[in-house]
């Protein structure tokens, strides 16, 4: 099933073509890791997906609906999402159990399920050692994490993923990649992410799609070369 379909994408920066015809689809239950040169523009594709941007021509599709015929729920972290402050006043523990709560109902009692997911998101991001600091005492790559598993016990359908890793230790970034395979495989989720760890990341992943140069052209276009690489891995 098709959660994203993108048609002959073409998008301009005012008169310069950036993207153009760039097609692509992502399927429920697939790692998908979208790859490219610095400048390729592989964060312009994902805004323009998601409707952040407004493409010259061609479609764009997102399910409304879920596997299970239930909405869609996308999540997306964009780089350096975190911005918080010094001061501000939570511990990572009570950040990422925020994710937990239902929309509407925030003093909704949490159950044991709700904490093993949280525990297992922060773990999953190499965090749970730190679950009891405060925001403020974090570095910036800890505080990309832990917006991480925020997303993570909110339970998307739909993960797009724009450099999530930076930051993350060898470890962890296994462990991390760990989960999102288990994810889609498992559990049925998509992933879309963006990552300069190609060689790394492929034993996980069922698809690797690459922006690369039109030939014959000083402009800064782009189109996909896409490989199936196959539900082997670790």
């Amino acid at each position: 099933m098709h959660y994203i379909e993108v048609k002959n994408l073409t998008f301009y920066y005012d008169d310069e073509p950036v993207l153009e015809d760039i097609s692509y689809s992502i399927d429920s239950g697939e790692f998908v890791i979208l790859t490219g040169e610095n400048g390729a523009a592989k964060s312009t594709l994902i805004k323009a997906t998601l409707g952040l941007l407004k493409p010259e021509s061609g479609s764009v599709y997102i399910s409304p609906k879920n596997k299970e015929g239930e909405k869609l729920k996308i999540g997306y972290i964009p780089q350096q999402i975190s911005s918080f402050n010094a001061g501000f006043p939570s511990t990572v523990y009570e950040l990422v159990q925020s994710g937990r709560y239902p929309r509407g109902h925030w003093f909704k009692p949490l159950t044991k399920r709700d904490h093993e997911h949280i525990k297992k998101a922060l773990i999953g991001v190499g965090m749970w050692e730190n679950r009891h600091k405060r925001i403020g005492e974090l570095s910036g790559g800890q505080k990309q994490r832990i917006s991480l598993a925020r997303l993570f016990v909110s339970d998307p359908d739909l993960y797009i993923l724009d450099e999530p890793t930076t930051g993350m230790d060898d470890a962890s970034r296994m462990e991390f990649y760990r989960l999102m395979k288990h994810s889609a495989h498992v559990h049925g989720k998509s992933v879309l992410m963006i990552t300069h760890d190609h060689e790394d990341i492929e034993p996980f992943v069922d698809r690797h799609i690459h922006l690369v140069r039109k030939e014959d052209t000083t402009w800064r276009c782009f189109h996909l070369s896409e490989a199936k690489i196959g539900r082997g891995g670790q």
